[in-house]
């Protein structure tokens, strides 16, 4: 089950890295908005607010300074994790899964217990995702999300899993027509990539496994 979990939060955005680029739209198209996605607008105030409560964050830590010299690009990033939010539903939508009251309560839990704490938890997001304390529940559900979508597929093996979860989040991402303002970047409607952001915490899973030694 570790390993399965594993394998789906990684896969969250092992669909991030390059393919045919959509058509961004343009601020005169969309005045005001930083990305249109399922014909619902995302406000450049709103990625701007998230970026805000990110950068107070880090501010507060003992390592404010080299966190935010490693976090250049937080405004793609965080325009990026409420994309790929969207994303992850309608998958999720697509397959009928669903997270509760209880499966977050469930989830926290374990995660603080693993961390050493609430705020050992929220400093290891902090520092390793970039998520602001405000901004844990939304990522926990997502992981979540993506988790239970992972176990509702069938597959043979790890690779077909990862294959299935692949279609599953490109699926969705077609079906929203995502549109994402030019001073954001391109998005990537096959892996989930917004210009030339990739999400430092997520392992590249996509490229080609190696051969196995013939002594394996």
């Amino acid at each position: 089950m570790h390993r399965r979990r594993r394998t789906a939060i990684i896969v969250s955005t092992a669909l991030l890295l390059a393919a045919p680029l959509l058509s961004a739209c343009s601020d005169q198209a969309h005045p005001g908005a930083a990305a249109v996605v399922g014909g619902e607008r995302i406000e450049v105030s709103t990625v701007q607010g998230a970026v805000k409560q990110v950068r107070t964050a880090q501010e507060k830590s003992p390592e404010a300074a080299e966190l935010i010299k490693n976090s250049g690009q937080i405004s793609r990033a965080k325009l990026y994790d409420l994309i790929v939010n969207r994303v992850v539903q309608r998958a999720a939508d697509n397959a009928d899964v669903t997270v509760s009251r209880k499966d977050m309560q469930a989830a926290r839990t374990a995660l603080v217990r693993q961390a050493g704490g609430e705020e050992q938890l929220a400093s290891m997001y902090l520092q390793q995702r970039g998520v602001a304390p405000d901004q844990l529940d939304s990522v926990i559900r997502r992981d979540i999300l993506i988790d239970k979508l992972a176990r509702s597929i069938s597959a043979a093996d790890e690779a077909e899993g990862r294959q299935k979860l692949n279609e599953a989040f490109t699926t969705a991402a077609k079906s929203l027509d995502i549109d994402v303002n030019p001073r954001f970047g391109a998005w990537d409607n096959q892996k989930l990539e917004l210009g030339d952001y990739k999400a430092p915490w997520i392992s590249q899973v996509t490229k080609p496994q190696e051969p196995a030694s013939a002594g394996a």
